[in-house]
């Protein structure tokens, strides 16, 4: 039963991280929200919201802070990690589509890879050679829809692409002891918390300027559905690690493109070219068979 109920939570977490892209997508063309202001409320509301819950629980949230060493590595992890994966992922979307914004945080364990690598001056196991080698020829045809001639994406969809897998490869790496140490979820909230807050200081003289958007009920709606949803899908993804393997939490995270897709396609009538379907086959592939690399080595070590 507890196998069944991290799949179920995995599945259900990955859908709805799939179905924040198209809507943060429409929030941002229907509002002209810059993403520093939705990000500021998204972060803020979202972070605060999980100390809270923590704190009515009984849980000593201040604690990490009272030790430098722990203060310091969640202040890098709010900044760079949080902010950096949100700030990337939503940069991503604006410049492309939510779908290719998706697809791109799927490279980060190729980033992964090659850092661990490099840091440990050996060359990655033939397997996982092999499943990131699977993985970029499915993003060059992503990024070029089999035309050879260019580009099908703009030089700044691509720049925030990049950026969004260099981010998630860092997210992953480093709150590890961090969250061993503290917990997944007061390590999510004070970098959530962490991450707002340094936006809005650096913000402080144009958030003033963008409240008026909240007037709008529906606006206001659709951001606060992105908080909810936003933080339930994270909040699911990191309870299924509890009950199922990370191969399968891997093959099964394969639910966010795919949502993120139907979605687009429902309410934008986006659709990705031929050749570019098959890139995002191809790299999901590519990344399952990175996971099941990565497992196979960790059990021959």
């Amino acid at each position: 039963m507890k196998r069944v109920k991290g799949i179920m939570m995995i599945i259900f977490g990955a859908m709805l991280w799939g179905a924040t892209g198209p809507m943060i997508e429409w929030l941002l063309a229907a509002s002209h929200m810059s993403i520093s202001f939705m990000l500021i409320i998204r972060l803020i509301l979202a972070g605060a919201g999980i100390l809270f819950a923590l704190k009515i629980k009984g849980i000593a949230i201040l604690q990490p802070l009272r030790h430098k060493v722990w203060l310091r590595q969640l202040m890098i992890f709010g900044i760079f990690g949080m902010l950096g994966v949100q700030l990337t992922f939503v940069g991503s979307i604006e410049s492309s589509n939510a779908v290719i914004a998706t697809l791109f945080q799927f490279l980060a364990p190729i980033y992964i890879i090659l850092f661990v690598s490099l840091r440990q001056k050996s060359k990655p196991p033939i397997a996982q050679i092999i499943g990131m080698a699977v993985t970029l020829t499915g993003l060059f045809l992503l990024l070029t829809n089999g035309t050879f001639s260019g580009i099908a994406l703009s030089s700044e969809a691509l720049l925030w692409g990049v950026a969004v897998g260099f981010a998630f490869a860092f997210y992953t790496l480093y709150p590890v002891r961090l969250m061993d140490e503290w917990g997944v979820l007061i390590v999510v909230g004070w970098g959530m918390l962490v991450g707002g807050i340094v936006l809005f200081i650096f913000n402080v003289m144009n958030f003033p300027k963008e409240l008026n958007v909240l007037t709008d009920s529906k606006i206001s709606a659709v951001l606060l559905l992105i908080i909810v949803v936003g933080t339930a899908a994270f909040l699911l993804f990191l309870g299924s690690m509890k009950y199922i393997s990370p191969v399968e939490t891997s093959i099964l995270s394969s639910f966010e493109p795919l949502t993120a897709m139907v979605i687009s396609v429902l309410w934008f009538g986006q659709v990705l070219g031929a050749y570019q379907m098959i890139g995002a086959l191809i790299m999901l592939v590519g990344v399952t068979g990175l996971s099941v690399a990565g497992s196979k080595v960790k059990e021959d070590a």
